[in-house]
């Protein structure tokens, strides 16, 4: 290999097609060992970079090859009203994925500083990507530990949560360059946390007497969702899926986020319709709502027998650029709104977690959508739910990989948690989901249809649930704080030079 292809390699390949196969293993594809794959190759082409400058470009290309697979969808939303919005699809590719890669490339320059070992890179990593989780109120999507969900290894983010996984995973990918180099002190380190992936994942009893859920999935394409054509077949959908006999009746019938094509002060007829069609069951429905002058709610109500809601949550952990715009009155000049939003200034955000207490079911915790992300959204309620009920509209994250990583992040919460989940979408992958992360049922992307499931019950309350992301960030600090004692790389090769 000439100087100048190898210099091509280090700072160019080697990291974008190492991001692309990492992407892999996220859903829809599944491949754990594209994921192993992708991070090990990372792990061994970046202590080659012979300056903290160059190792920051590698890390920065290793996340823009890596996100800009992985998020591949998030060009879907401005694809709705495409004279709208279309013009921005492409940029919001770009940036998103360059933008979030500024954290790999942090990390990748901050590792070169403290001695550019491969154990000091799997560390930052981990550390920036728990920074990723909070920042800009955050967007942890994506993390290298979504790819393990269907794994037995991912069971440990009961204790650990998905950052001390997320560092796990990273630290048997920088082992594999020390084995390779007879680094045999790493072995132990790589077969103890390799075998974890291998772990039988435990399963809930769902014998018994348990309450029945049902979820409805009305499979509203959005860009048909609002047309003055489709709005009321919607609707009677979901009231006909709402009314169909079953023996037992269903405990609590779940519609998905925004299901209601009426603002609450209005839809009184209509809740009043599905609440007699629903013969009993409680009914946990999305709608919008308004409260004084332009403000908009994401909302979710629970209905009583005579259709009037007896709980109602507002949603207040809110997509930026989606439901509202940061910087309002800059983009006002430019009359541009969130893709999602109603009202000037998009939707306001509510006060925090609500938990509703609903007969038959028990205690249960609203989540709207993107909320699902966060486990401190789970953690923060006022009280710990039997229940996680996961009201969605997937339509706007297209056909191909978002609905599906949406459904792992899902997963991901019943774990951590060990909490049930029950999921509700307009389109997209609504499930019934046990507190092992296993999915029990599920009505299928792009169909229209309901399930009716018993709701398995929760574990004991985890570890992670009490100490939130401090034990993951200690034990990644410690990493990091370890790596001084490692201090030089394991070999640079003297004619990498500055890529």
């Amino acid at each position: 290999m000439t100087q100048r292809l190898r210099r091509l390699m280090i700072g160019w390949g080697a990291p974008l097609i190492s991001g692309a196969v990492a992407a892999m293993g996220q859903a829809p594809f599944d491949f754990l060992p594209a994921l192993l794959a992708g991070f090990v190759a990372a792990l061994w082409w970046w202590p080659r970079c012979a300056s903290p400058k160059q190792a920051a470009k590698f890390g920065w290309l290793f996340g823009t090859g890596y996100f800009a697979v992985t998020l591949s969808w998030i060009v879907e939303p401005f694809l709705i009203e495409p004279e709208v919005f279309g013009w921005m699809a492409p940029f919001a590719l770009v940036f998103m994925a360059g933008g979030l890669a500024l954290f790999w490339g942090l990390a990748g320059y901050i590792a070169k500083r403290i001695g550019g070992h491969p154990l000091a890179y799997a560390g930052t990593l981990a550390l920036v990507e728990l920074l990723r989780a909070y920042v800009l109120t955050g967007f942890p999507w994506a993390l290298a530990s979504q790819g393990l969900v269907n794994w037995g290894a991912y069971q440990a983010a009961a204790w650990i949560g998905p950052h001390g996984v997320n560092l796990a995973f990273l630290l048997v990918c920088a082992a594999v360059p020390l084995i390779v180099r007879r680094r045999w002190i790493a072995v132990p380190l790589a077969l103890l946390i390799g075998a974890g992936v291998f772990w039988p994942v435990p399963k809930s009893d769902v014998s018994g007497d348990l309450p029945i859920a049902r979820v409805i999935q009305p499979n509203a394409v959005q860009s048909q969702k609002w047309t003055e054509a489709n709005v009321r077949k919607f609707f009677d959908r979901q009231v006909a899926f709402t009314a169909a006999p079953a023996d037992p009746r269903p405990d609590l019938v779940i519609w998905p986020e925004t299901a209601v094509p009426f603002v609450l002060e209005y839809a009184g007829p209509a809740l009043g319709y599905v609440a007699e069609q629903a013969a009993g069951s409680e009914v946990l429905l999305g709608i919008q709502r308004t409260e004084g002058a332009g403000r908009w709610f994401n909302s979710a109500i629970l209905l009583d027998d005579a259709g009037a809601p007896v709980a109602v949550y507002d949603k207040y952990h809110l997509v930026p650029f989606g439901e509202y715009l940061p910087f309002q009155a800059f983009f006002d000049r430019f009359g541009l709104t969130g893709l999602a939003a109603f009202g000037v200034g998009g939707y306001s955000a509510g006060d925090g977690p609500h938990v509703f207490d609903v007969p038959g079911v028990g205690p249960i915790l609203p989540l709207i959508c993107y909320e699902a992300l966060f486990p401190q959204n789970v953690f923060g309620a006022p009280e710990r739910p039997a229940l996680l009920v996961h009201m969605t509209n997937d339509a706007w994250f297209g056909n191909f990989s978002g609905p599906y990583q949406h459904l792992a992040i899902a997963r991901m919460r019943a774990i951590e948690s060990g909490i049930p989940v029950v999921r509700s979408a307009n389109t997209g992958i609504s499930a019934v989901i046990d507190a092992y992360g296993n999915v029990l049922g599920q009505v299928e992307l792009n169909s229209a249809g309901y399930l009716d499931l018993p709701v398995p019950t929760s574990r004991k309350m985890t570890l992670y649930s009490r100490t939130g992301d401090w034990l993951a960030m200690l034990l990644i600090l410690g990493i990091v704080a370890s790596a001084f004692q490692f201090r030089g790389p394991i070999s640079v090769d003297a004619d990498a030079g500055e890529a």
